[in-house]
């Protein structure tokens, strides 16, 4: 996979890998951002991102240039990512409580694939999701791919404020917001899953990497584990 690094400003660039989203891109952007980590560069930041990886640097200390040669020869040294694959995060089981109550599109996904609202909620459990990146607010983590079965548009109209907690959908991705938002994701279940609680020290529960698999738990299980029924707005 032959990447392009091209100017991001004065003080970044970005790497990418793909112009789409795959497994094999997103494997690359983690292998150079923990190479950049280690290396001498003088790197202040990086953003990694479905298939690219923006990275700020010490413009004092690296000319662009000299940034762009050093980067080159750090992903000519890296292994090929299909050897990498298995190289994975940690693995987290979420449960979520799948109900029109906390879910108010389960119904019209349903309808939109001709099955019932039980299909939906396996489809979604079935299998598991790739954390490709973080992003939108702090802890959202950007998960894929979505089943073709179950991919569905993005709302026409954002809604104005999404509970935390909420579990949705959009095209090929899912998602769990972390905090209270407007958003325009489809919302299908909701889950005490803490993703973002700085109070407690939780920055980021999950990262570029991590698998997830989410399990469908009842009600009164929902409740027990501190789950609120909120409604929307």
């Amino acid at each position: 996979m032959k990447p392009s690094i091209v100017n991001a400003g004065a003080d970044a660039v970005i790497v990418y890998f793909s112009d789409a989203i795959s497994l094999e891109a997103n494997q690359c952007v983690l292998q150079l951002d923990t190479a950049l980590a280690e290396s001498d560069l003088a790197i202040l930041e990086t953003v990694p991102a479905y298939s690219s990886l923006m990275v700020y640097y010490d413009i004092t200390r690296h000319s662009d240039t000299e940034l762009r040669a050093a980067i080159k020869t750090i992903i000519e040294s890296l292994p090929e990512a299909s050897t990498a694959m298995g190289e994975q995060g940690k693995t987290h089981v979420i449960p979520v409580y799948y109900d029109t109550t906390v879910g108010p599109d389960l119904a019209r996904i349903a309808e939109l694939h001709h099955c019932s609202v039980e299909q939906v909620i396996e489809r979604h459990c079935r299998d598991s999701y790739r954390v490709y990146a973080l992003g939108f607010a702090p802890g959202f983590a950007y998960m894929g791919e979505v089943a073709e079965d179950l991919q569905t548009p993005r709302l026409d109209s954002p809604r104005t404020q999404i509970p935390a907690g909420s579990v949705a959908i959009a095209e090929r991705q899912t998602a769990i917001y972390p905090l209270a938002s407007p958003g325009g994701w489809n919302i299908i279940g909701r889950t005490t899953f803490p993703l973002y609680e700085p109070q407690k020290g939780i920055l980021n529960q999950l990262n570029s990497g991590d698998t997830v698999q989410f399990k469908a738990i009842s009600k009164d299980e929902f409740i027990a584990a501190g789950g609120s029924v909120e409604a929307f707005e």
